[in-house]
């Protein structure tokens, strides 16, 4: 266990919920915060946690609150708070609005725990996370998004569903951005060593591969709703990394200053994560097809902040703290 760490959590929905009760359970920290605007749902599942987690043994304190102060001396913030699309709503409403949503956070976060490496799961991942940059002024390796590891993860689920064979043993990866750019990468990608080409057909492949881009949208057909368990235990991971300084390689969304050709834009790409957040960008040598893969997901995440600059988000004058 990881004691005297202190993580805090904006947003008490399903995933921000769901990363507390592992923390908790997993024993990784000692203290957690939840912030959440509906306080008494907030207290609810604290408590509900804390009474899940007492009989396991675990000491960590979680606490429930709407004050922002209560996230001083954090280790780690991780942001999942914001608008859902309502009817009538265009994607650049939505964009527009949890920028706005996010953009409040950040500065609260930035201001009540300067020290803290903050974990972005609100979507759309990509922009979010490059606005939640810009408006903490933060150093690049300090501001993270949380989806490549998810990517991969389902990735590796449909390789082993696929297969019928090699559950727990699948290493899969995932570069670019959260969504339908997202670019798999079977080259990487193996079974206890085995290269996937070597197990599968170009044609299985390439049915895996679209599976993964569907992935969030077939959940959500389902249940009408996002995922959140596989999400929470991905951002978890990227936690555990953080507060044992790990040093780990995860695929994770980061503000490019030159990698891969790309500059002040966020993608997804293979990161080691420690003590100081992002303490490397690792560069994979890709093929033509996929340097061409990540240049369409570039592209698609240009364009969402090519929209908040027309609407000249970045240059609004920075709300005052509340």
């Amino acid at each position: 266990m990881s004691q005297g760490k202190k993580v805090s959590i904006i947003g008490a929905g399903n995933v921000g919920a769901t990363v507390c009760y592992w923390l908790a359970m997993r024993k990784h920290c000692r203290e957690i915060v939840i912030i959440d605007r509906h306080a008494n749902v907030a207290q609810g599942k604290a408590l509900d946690i804390l009474q899940a987690t007492s009989p396991e043994g675990s000491h960590t304190q979680i606490s429930s609150t709407s004050d922002y102060q209560m996230i001083a001396d954090s280790n780690i913030v991780v942001i999942t708070a914001g608008s859902p699309r309502k009817p009538g709503m265009s994607r650049d409403d939505l964009l527009m609005v949890n920028a706005s949503i996010t953009r409040e956070i950040i500065e609260k976060v930035a201001y009540y725990a300067p020290e803290a490496i903050v974990i972005i799961v609100s979507n759309p991942l990509d922009a979010m996370t490059y606005v939640a940059l810009k408006s903490g002024h933060y150093p690049r390796g300090r501001v993270i998004g949380m989806a490549g590891i998810l990517d991969s993860s389902r990735m590796e689920t449909f390789i082993s569903q696929k297969l019928g064979f090699g559950y727990g043993q699948v290493t899969a990866s995932v570069m670019g951005g959260h969504g339908d750019d997202m670019v798999p990468l079977p080259r990487y990608s193996s079974v206890n060593g085995v290269a996937l080409t070597d197990l599968l057909t170009d044609v299985e492949i390439e049915e895996v591969i679209e599976k993964t881009r569907n992935g969030g949208a077939e959940i959500v057909g389902y249940m009408g709703t996002s995922g959140y368990y596989a999400p929470a235990n991905s951002t978890v991971k990227m936690i555990e990394a953080i507060l044992s300084d790990a040093r780990s390689i995860f695929p994770c969304a980061v503000l490019l200053e030159g990698e891969y050709g790309y500059h002040d834009t966020v993608n997804g790409v293979p990161v080691v994560l420690g003590a100081n957040g992002v303490e490397e960008i690792v560069e994979l040598p890709l093929n033509a097809n996929e340097r061409h893969q990540f240049g369409k997901s570039v592209e698609s995440v240009n364009v969402l902040l090519e929209i908040l600059r027309k609407n000249e988000f970045f240059s609004q004058k920075e709300t005052p703290l509340t």
